[in-house]
Parts: C-alpha cells; structure tokens; sequence
C-alpha cells in the first residue's frame, strides 16, 4: 500500500470520528426550554349563576364562585377568601335591582326583608310607596312597567270665568305636568315582568315618592282626573323637577284646552 493511500484513509476515519462525535452530541442536547406565562394572581367572587329578577327573592342555586382575575375584584365583590359560607348566608335577600347571569353579587343590590313585605323592603329609605288608579288610557296604554319612569298630568274641569264672550258657559278644560321622573314600583301587584311579557295593563299603579310628594298625588286625585307619561329610559337621572319649580317656570301661564285648541292663559300671581 503506498503512502498517498494511507494519508487518505487516515483522513477519512479521522472525519468519520469527528462526525459521530458531533451526532452524538446533538442527540444528547437538553430540549429547548418552553416560556411559561406568568400566572396573574385570582380570587372567587360570588356572581348570579342565572337572571336575577326584580323582588325575587335568592336561593343558594342562584349563586356560585367564579375565578376572577385579582386586579379588577372590585371591593364590593363578595370574595370566598373572606366569606367563605356567603353564598348560604345571602340566600333570601331580595333583590332591589335586576341582576344579569354571571354579573358578580354586591350587598347594596341586596336587601333583607327579615319579616317585612316585599315593596317595604325595596323602598329606599326616607321615600313611600303609594298607589293610585289607573287605565290603558291613563296608564300610557299599558307599555308601562316596573322601574320604568313617568310624569304625572292632572287635567281638571274649571268654570269658565268669562260670562258674556263666545265661550260662555263652557267649561275650561286645564292640564298641567304635577310631578317628573317618577319611578314606577309595580303594576297591580306585578312587580317584575313574567313570562317574557312586554306590557302590563293594570287598574293600579304604585309609586315612588317622596312625602311632599304624596301630599301632592293626594290631593290632585281629588281634583282632577291623572295620566301617566311615560319618559324615556335616558332620562333616569334627570333632575326632579318640583311643583314650586314648575309654577316659577310658568310665570303664571296654565295650559287651557278649548275645545281641542290650546291656549295659554295668565293667572295671577300672589
């Protein structure tokens, strides 16, 4: 065998070692490490396991903890960690609002009733429930429902003071706006909507009011004939608007109806 041979295959054993040696160790090489993403810190907050309606009153069914990410727990959220048996021990609270499936359970939208009705136990504090009638004409066709908001009319029968001009002997019908952004308790003894209704023709209506305002109610029922006006849902948080206010704003102008033509008529002022 001459030399050239020899240096040839020294040379290609020497490069199959190095080869296999290369080979092996890639083969033994850890795997890449995969990055794990950062766990954000959690916490269990009671939510309503199904729609919550108006006055209903709640069962531990209607309740379960939800894993809810710690940085947007609000601290009106009921947490597991600090309640761990609120879930039996809100149960029969009522609720003074409509709650929506999955939405988490705060204490101001609950109430307890402890012995008392349904209604005083959703009024707020300081205001009162108080009742009067109604019809589909003076009930704003019945597409009036509970929570919603509404003014009150009382359109009265005066005598007419003009005694020798072409109206004579015909009475004024007036109507003016007594109360605004009233909140509507019930219809009837319906607190809530059922069944997937979407109106509710009643003969009575329960109302939100203040005790001036009640005065108020009683005495226009006694003078006159009252309609509800229904407002619209924008107009929730609309200032109220007082009886005084109103009278300033008229500046002594009442609406007369004459026959189906309104006028405006100054009264006096004292």
């Amino acid at each position: 065998m001459n030399t050239a041979r020899i240096v040839v295959l020294v040379i290609a054993l020497a490069a199959g070692g190095v080869a296999a040696y290369l080979a092996s160790g890639y083969q033994n090489a850890p795997a890449p490490v995969e990055a794990v993403a950062e766990k954000l810190p959690t916490v269990e907050v009671l939510i309503a396991k199904n729609d919550i309606q108006l006055g209903q009153a709640l069962k531990p069914e209607d309740l379960q903890w939800q894993t809810w990410p710690a940085a947007t727990a609000s601290s009106a959220f009921i947490r597991r960690d600090n309640r761990p048996e609120a879930q039996s021990q809100i149960a029969g609270s009522i609720a003074r609002v409509p709650l929506m499936q999955g939405e988490p359970i705060r204490e101001q939208k609950l109430v307890k009733a402890e012995g008392s009705g349904f209604m005083a136990a959703i009024l707020p504090s300081g205001m009162r429930a108080v009742s009067t009638e109604i019809s589909a004409e003076t009930g704003a066709g019945g597409f009036i429902l509970p929570n919603d908001r509404v003014d009150i009319v009382l359109t009265r029968r005066l005598k007419n003071p003009d005694t020798n001009g072409p109206t004579a002997g015909n009475d004024l019908i007036v109507s003016e706006v007594i109360l605004t952004n009233i909140r509507v308790l019930a219809i009837d003894q319906a607190p809530k909507e059922k069944d997937g209704q979407t109106a509710v023709v009643g003969k009575t209506v329960t109302l939100e009011l203040k005790p001036d305002q009640v005065a108020t109610l009683s005495a226009a029922r006694q003078g006159g004939t009252l309609q509800l006006a229904l407002r619209s849902i924008v107009d929730a948080n609309a200032a109220e608007v007082t009886v005084e206010e109103q009278g300033a704003k008229r500046s002594g102008d009442v609406n007369v109806i004459r026959y189906g033509v309104q006028t405006r008529q100054l009264t006096s002022q004292k």
